[in-house]
């Protein structure tokens, strides 16, 4: 691919150098004598210059065709080039999301780690609440904590296609 690219480069670069050899010929501030010159005197105009300076005119007739040429053969490379973008652009697009994916995985596993620490401090903490319930009741005629059967911490599952978050219940 990166072949082609710069064989179209190389081609451009030609175009512009005949181009620019083209310009150096400049019959146009020649054969044109005048901003206000009919359609019919500026045809006679250049019929006249090139009866006048065959060599000048199929030269500059060459050039133009040299572009066409040109032209055709950068059509042609990029055509052979669209392709093989549209290849690559896939490739890099999938190399971007196994990239991401590897990311998410990470964070996934984080939560999850950070969960299972969670749910583990939370029973450890409904442990110490449970000891001290009854004693905290004789004392202040109330629960010391409340809310054990509605905890829930979040959990990332996957079936290798679709990545879920879900709430344990601890």
């Amino acid at each position: 691919m990166d072949q082609i690219q710069a064989e179209i480069t190389a081609l451009k670069s030609q175009i512009q150098a005949l181009e620019q050899e083209r310009a150096t010929l400049n019959i146009n501030n020649d054969v044109i004598s005048g901003k206000n010159d009919s359609a019919l005197a500026m045809v006679e105009a250049y019929r006249r210059h090139a009866r006048e300076n065959p060599q000048l005119s199929a030269e500059v007739k060459g050039i133009d065709d040299a572009v066409a040429a040109l032209e055709l053969q950068i059509q042609q490379k990029q055509a052979q080039l669209a392709p093989q973008q549209i290849e690559s652009k896939q490739l890099a697009q999938e190399r971007q999301l196994e990239e991401a994916k590897k990311v998410a995985q990470i964070h996934a596993q984080r939560i999850n780690q950070l969960a299972a620490e969670l749910a583990t401090e939370i029973r450890l903490l409904k442990g110490c609440a449970d000891h001290l319930s009854p004693i905290y009741w004789q004392v202040y005629y109330k629960p010391f904590i409340t809310g054990f059967k509605t905890i829930s911490v979040p959990y990332v599952r996957s079936d290798l296609e679709v990545w879920t978050i879900v709430n344990r219940i601890i």
